[in-house]
């Protein structure tokens, strides 16, 4: 019998509930429990999830603009998540002082990386409301 993964990080923190509220926002975008932490949607797709290690439990995991991902990866607070880095992910801290525009930003444009045609027309005739 395989084990559960480890929780990595308590989906009903505040930080967490904050990043699934603006994640489910996006069309189509549903939660899924995956490796012990919520992993947020497009269909079968990530494009974010909490939780990148047990280390870095408060923290988002996104996908980012191909061209934004040089400028992101010079930012202090931004870093290469395990597992997921290798492919061009990132990962940023979840804290009382993050910016959750920018945070929302980052969230559309890894939805965007991951989405089916249908729901990037669908987010663009009803932009999400931040």
């Amino acid at each position: 019998m395989v084990e559960p993964h480890p929780q990595v990080v308590d989906p009903r923190h505040p930080l967490v509930v904050r990043l699934r509220e603006l994640c489910l926002r996006f069309p189509e975008a549903v939660e899924v429990e995956a490796w012990g932490r919520p992993t947020f949607r497009a269909g079968k797709k990530i494009f974010a999830f909490a939780g990148a290690s047990m280390d870095a439990p408060l923290t988002m995991v996104f996908k980012p603009d191909p061209e934004d991902a040089p400028a992101l990866r010079q930012d202090v607070r931004v870093f290469s998540p395990p597992y997921f880095g290798p492919s061009g992910w990132l990962a940023i801290e979840l804290d009382s002082g993050s910016d959750w525009a920018e945070l929302a930003e980052l969230v559309d444009a890894s939805y965007r990386q991951v989405a089916l045609v249908r729901q990037v027309r669908a987010l663009d005739a009803a932009p999400v409301v931040r």
